[in-house]
């Protein structure tokens, strides 16, 4: 047996920046045990599984090395790079993702691939002291969405210069922790540590930004917004909130393609 597999780093303008994840265009349903099992070898912050279900209607599944993700905003961004970019699907076609989350609606346009995900509106919280001693730096605001505290920071020094205790991370009770401040080149920009799925720090996070959308376009009165993600490899993006869903728009490298051979 042989899969088909592609490395991509999305949310990048040039190679070896933006978040890598590995793209694989499946002839033939496989199992969730089977996906994961490929993930794991791969070792990739993500691994896409794209199948097709009816003309440009794909199913899509996330698997992290250790678990399968309900939303992942760069492994949506590296498979339709790949299906438009190998010619599987025409650019002048949009995509149609049938995900755990739900349908997800791909564009091609002049700025990049533009990706419509719900918007997940933050509130203020009580917090836990686990998160001020992981964190070891002032505190701005917290808030918390579904999965995730909003930790809003002094200033863009702190966020880029943070150092936080990962296993304190790990024992609190959300996915993951965003920290996030205003910035003098973007409207903001932000790091995303989920150390409960097998990730200390993802390198630049789509579905983290459904909750930032709504977070900074309150505060800084604007539907439109950039973004940077200031992780070790970094990466940015343009975002639109409309109504409730937050619209993505980032571009995508491919670095390599190889073959699985079992």
């Amino acid at each position: 047996m042989s899969v088909r597999f592609y490395h991509i780093n999305a949310f990048a303008k040039e190679p070896f920046s933006g978040n890598p994840a590995c793209v694989l265009i499946l002839e033939d349903p496989k199992s969730d045990a089977w996906m994961g099992q490929i993930a794991k070898e791969l070792n990739q912050p993500v691994s896409a599984f794209v199948y097709k279900l009816d003309k440009e209607y794909y199913s899509l599944k996330w698997f992290t090395p250790t678990h399968e993700l309900d939303l992942c905003g760069h492994g949506t961004l590296g498979a339709a790079h790949i299906l438009w970019e190998k010619g599987v699907v025409s650019k002048h076609t949009a995509l149609s993702f049938q995900t755990k989350s739900g349908s997800l609606a791909v564009d091609y346009t002049t700025e990049g691939i533009r990706m419509p995900f719900p918007a997940d509106p933050s509130r203020a919280t009580d917090y836990p002291e686990t998160l001020t001693r992981a964190l070891n730096v002032p505190f701005k605001n917290v808030e918390r969405n579904q999965q995730r505290y909003i930790v809003e920071l002094e200033n863009e020094d702190s966020v880029k210069e943070l150092k936080p205790d990962f296993e304190l991370l790990a024992q609190l009770p959300v996915t993951g922790v965003i920290v996030t401040s205003t910035s003098s080149k973007y409207d903001f920009i932000s790091r995303y540590f989920p150390p409960r799925i097998g990730i200390k720090e993802d390198y630049v996070t789509g579905s983290a930004h459904c909750g930032l959308a709504p977070y900074w376009s309150e505060r800084l009165g604007k539907q439109k917004l950039r973004a940077y993600q200031a992780s070790e490899r970094g990466g940015e993006m343009n975002i639109e909130l409309k109504e409730k869903d937050v619209y993505l728009t980032g571009k995508a490298i491919t670095l390599t393609e190889g073959e699985l051979v079992f």
